[in-house]
């Protein structure tokens, strides 16, 4: 082996690497979801799960389907929400990781303007994210599964 093919060894090494590092992190609710409503079953939104100091925080980024029609707000929500635009709000926020799921954080439902605990669990590989909302115990509640974008 000569000096000149470490480089290239180190280079391709890195490349194979790549791929396995890239599975790891689909399982992972980080990343961006199509959120599909659990009654009609159609795209509702886009948002975007980002790891912020350990804790995960979910916003917003695009309403693709509103009774209200494009860039709707949350009349239902109370508080600092209240009146504000759903497309750049943080929805999901203080979710932590607990062996193959995370919670411990909560959820809000713009429609309703209802918060709840939120539960979230990477599915199929990463390709789905189960997300089950509820009230006490997790047995009370609702659950959508998301797509991922990327």
């Amino acid at each position: 082996m000569t000096r000149a093919s470490i480089p290239l060894l180190a280079g391709l090494g890195l490349l194979l690497c790549l791929p396995l590092a890239h599975a790891v992190d689909r399982n992972t609710p980080v990343g961006t979801w199509t959120t599909i409503d659990d009654e009609t079953h159609r795209p509702k939104s886009i948002v975007q799960i980002e790891d912020v100091d350990g804790e995960l925080r979910g916003k917003v980024l695009q309403v693709l389907a509103s009774e209200q029609g494009p860039h709707p707000v949350c009349s239902a929500c109370e508080g600092e929400r209240k009146n504000q635009p759903i497309e750049g709000m943080v929805i999901l926020w203080g979710v932590k990781r607990d062996g193959d799921t995370w919670s411990g954080g909560q959820i809000l439902d713009p429609k309703s303007g209802k918060v709840y605990k939120v539960k979230l669990k990477p599915i199929e590989g990463g390709d789905k994210l189960e997300v089950r909302g509820y009230i006490g115990f997790s047995l009370l509640g609702r659950t959508q599964v998301w797509e991922r974008r990327e």
